[in-house]
Order: structure tokens, then sequence, then C-alpha cells
């Protein structure tokens, strides 16, 4: 039984389809990661908004939730 030589070898087809879907799941991750970024910039702002009395209701206090918001958005 002979191996032929086109089954062993991709098809430049193939090789090109392979590198776009390499390239396609890494800017999918990189996408991902950016929305996650500006979820926690949202949602650090949002605390900014929030009344004493709701602070107090998930636990915080005014100055932690100014040490969460003054937090760069991009380390941490």
């Amino acid at each position: 039984m002979a191996l032929e030589l086109s089954g062993i070898l991709d098809t430049p087809r193939d090789i090109v389809r392979s590198r776009l879907r390499g390239m396609a799941r890494w800017s999918l991750r990189l996408l991902m990661r950016i929305e996650h970024h500006f979820e926690k910039r949202r949602s650090r702002r949002t605390l900014l908004e929030l009344t004493d009395d709701e602070l107090c209701d998930v636990g915080l206090t005014r100055a932690q939730a100014s040490a969460e918001t003054s937090k760069s958005w991009f380390w941490s």
C-alpha cells in the first residue's frame, strides 16, 4: 500500500484556511479581552454614581469605591 504524496502534504488552500482560522481565533481573543477591560471600566465608573446607602448595601465605603475607581483599567 503506497502513500500518495498529495495525502501527506497540505494543499495551499488548506494552509491558507488554517492560517485564517488561527488569525480569527487570535482576533476573537483580543476582542474579548478588550471587551472585558471596558466592562471593568464601566462597572468602576458606576461605583462613583452610587449613593453612600447603596455602597453600604454592597459592603463598600466611599473610600473603597474611590480606590477601586482610581485603579488602571488596563493593569488591574
